[in-house]
């Protein structure tokens, strides 16, 4: 019996609750004169107790069994004979145990190596063994689950407060899996950069103007001595994302938003506003196809007609221009809808004492609508740093610390995909550097967002 099956069982044995508990309080209060008994809560909820306490408890040891069941086939194929002759190189060994089980699993036809194939039956008798103990367990505890929860069945019982109980456990469950994962996050990036920090001195990183991850194989070899100055990526990251690209995100995102709200009719509405929203759902790799074979080449050759002679085909402007193209819906949709929730009386009003309408846009209906407006910029900005492809394509893979818009320049997401593209070893100061990046990327994120929500908060009072 694998793991799915004991599921479906668990699941039948918890609908079998429900019916059987639910049944049993319809006929407590079924019956006439003195034989008609209150029940405390509706049936309903006496059959949803009854599936909870049997379902919940069984997944959730499926859940936590399932890693551990993980572990104890691995452990009991590599003390199997067979296992023992396995190569010593983890590499290698992983390889065979991997094959092995995707034959003995059904996902693979056939084993090529000969190891694996003999580990195969080990596998299949590991799994069945280690399935059937945790099927068993699980299908255990929700009969017991079950049991115990149609023995309390009765008039007094408060089903529906304890059915409100575990919904509440489970919201406070999914709740706390979002924060787990944040801190996991952050633990996981600190401990790697932790590592990188004792190879390279973090000033050197934090304030180092010269980007070359490239670290020597050999103690002879010259030329790749490595340089991880940051100043570069961070630059070329806030130049693209949070200079080009929000010059012209804020203003056409913002102006389309004003227009749409204040001065288009009802069914011009309608057709504008889902075709500018399309810009979202537009593939990435598609903007930067646009902005490698028309934005760069038209880019460069402006670059060339006003005179500066080392105008690249590869640009931070032809990048930061796309991008900006390509985040104009999250400045727009954020600031229509902030626009539309201000009150009619503040309009009114400004009007009533006689400013035009252009006067009330600006004076009244912007500061009031400014904190859903500073959120999309926010969202547009936090958008527009994450972006990898169009970088990629359109403004190349130089780390160059320059203010020409014409000149080649990179973002840390890229550089971050690119260390940890192929085949690294984890030990290499060029792969750990990967970690650090995400790490003082996240801290300067973070850092933004604390900035916009005190702007927001401040003005949110003074309309409140």
């Amino acid at each position: 019996m694998s793991l799915a099956v004991g599921l479906l069982l668990v699941l039948g044995v918890a609908a079998a609750a429900f019916v059987l508990a639910r049944g049993r309080a319809t006929a407590l209060r079924v019956g006439g004169g003195a034989g008609r008994q209150r029940l405390n809560s509706l049936p309903f909820y006496h059959g949803a107790y009854a599936f909870l306490w049997a379902v919940i408890p069984a997944l959730l040891f499926l859940a936590c069994w399932a890693p551990i069941q993980q572990a104890l086939i691995t452990d009991a194929v590599m003390a199997s004979p067979a296992g023992q002759q396995l190569p010593d190189f983890d590499l290698a060994r992983d390889s065979i145990l991997s094959e092995a089980q995707a034959v003995a699993s059904g996902a693979s036809d056939i084993a090529f190596n000969p190891q694996a194939q003999a580990l195969v039956p080990v596998f299949a008798s590991a799994t069945t063994r280690f399935s059937l103990i945790g099927g068993g367990f699980a299908l255990l505890l929700a009969l017991a689950g079950a049991g115990w929860a149609f023995s309390r069945i009765g008039v007094d019982l408060r089903a529906r407060a304890g059915v409100e109980k575990w919904l509440m456990g489970l919201l406070v469950a999914a709740s706390m899996i979002a924060i787990l994962t944040t801190f996991g996050i952050v633990l996981s990036l600190l401990f790697e950069t932790m590592r990188f920090f004792q190879k390279v001195p973090a000033a050197d990183f934090l304030f180092g103007t010269s980007w070359s991850p490239q670290v020597a194989i050999r103690a002879d070899q010259a030329g790749s001595s490595g340089a991880f100055g940051s100043v570069p990526l961070f630059w070329g990251t806030i130049f693209i994302g949070a200079i080009i690209a929000m010059i012209v995100a804020i203003p056409l995102g913002l102006m389309s938003a004003i227009f749409l709200t204040q001065y288009a009719h009802a069914k011009l509405r309608k057709v504008l506003k889902p075709l500018l929203e399309i810009l979202a759902g537009v593939p990435t790799v598609v903007y930067g196809y646009f902005a490698a074979l028309t934005v760069a080449p038209l880019v460069r050759d402006l670059g060339l007609g006003i005179g500066i002679s080392n105008a690249s085909s590869e640009s931070a402007l032809a990048a930061g221009l796309v991008m900006g193209v390509m985040i104009i819906p999250f400045v727009s949709s954020m600031a229509d809808d902030s626009i539309a929730a201000v009150p009619q009386a503040m309009r009114d009003g400004s009007l009533a004492l006689g400013a035009t309408r252009s006067e009330t846009i600006r004076k009244v209906i912007l500061p009031a609508a400014l904190p859903g407006v500073v959120g999309g910029v926010l969202l547009a900005v936090s958008r527009a740093i994450g972006e990898t492809m169009i970088v990629v394509m359109a403004a190349g893979l130089s780390a160059n610390l320059t203010a020409n818009p014409f000149n080649s320049v990179t973002t840390v997401t890229t550089q971050i995909v690119q260390l940890l593209t192929g085949d690294q070893e984890f030990d290499s100061p060029k792969t750990l550097a990967a970690f650090a990046l995400g790490l003082v990327l996240f801290l300067v994120t973070l850092v933004l967002n604390l900035i916009a929500l005190r702007v927001v908060r401040k003005y949110r009072e003074a309309y409140e």
